[in-house]
């Protein structure tokens, strides 16, 4: 075999491995990607099921146990700069049993000059409280749309889980933190929806957003 031939087929060679390199490399990177967006529900179950992070959790019917061990559940709200709400909760806090299921308020009032579309992020301290806090219904788990002007209350409906008294974390625990806060949304479509809406213009009547 002649200088260029051994020559060529290095180069042939060369080529064939930065393309497999090329290729296991940018398998790589669509992997990364591909786990990256996988990472966020797989993080929110994981705090659901366990409560990290003062994440509450979810129930679909009432505690079927109330026991005599008796709480406070105060209430916390928070706004991003970036929306023009007034928002705070109706009651500043409540006292309930161990499984007692309770009604608590939060109102918000869009101060603004445009309709916008809200979306709230909660969570309770201390933060290992959060595996016992069950929501049964709640504003947070839809988004908000308020008109210029409009003031809605929004409703939480919740329950300690009975099973935090046979948690030692749990001992000494007396008042649980519940708290809020709401974002502009990313999404603004369902508020140019309702603006476009006849009589857009005036606020709607302040009512119940629950849905």
């Amino acid at each position: 075999m002649s200088a260029d031939q051994d020559l060529d087929l290095e180069t042939r060679v060369r080529r064939a491995r930065n393309l497999r390199t090329g290729g296991i490399l940018a398998g790589v990177v669509v992997g990364m990607v591909g786990m990256a967006y996988a990472a966020v529900p797989l993080y929110e179950i994981f705090c659901r099921v366990t409560g990290y992070g003062g994440t509450t959790q979810v129930a679909t019917a009432e505690s079927d146990r109330i026991l005599d061990r008796t709480m406070t559940v105060r209430f916390d709200s928070n706004v991003n700069p970036e929306l023009p709400w007034r928002f705070e909760p109706v009651q500043r806090s409540m006292s309930l049993k161990v499984g007692e299921t309770k009604l608590a308020f939060y109102q918000a009032t869009n101060t603004g000059t445009e309709t916008v579309v809200g979306t709230a992020t909660f969570n309770v301290t201390p933060d290992k409280a959060g595996l016992y806090f069950d929501k049964i219904d709640c504003f947070c788990f839809t988004e908000q749309v308020l008109r210029p002007g409009e003031t809605v209350d929004m409703p939480v409906s919740f329950y300690l889980d009975p099973d935090l008294a046979d948690d030692p974390k749990m001992d000494g625990v007396t008042t649980i933190t519940l708290s809020y806060t709401f974002f502009r949304a990313q999404d603004q479509a369902k508020a140019r929806q309702l603006a476009e809406l006849p009589g857009a213009a005036e606020p709607a009547a302040t009512g119940d957003l629950k849905r």
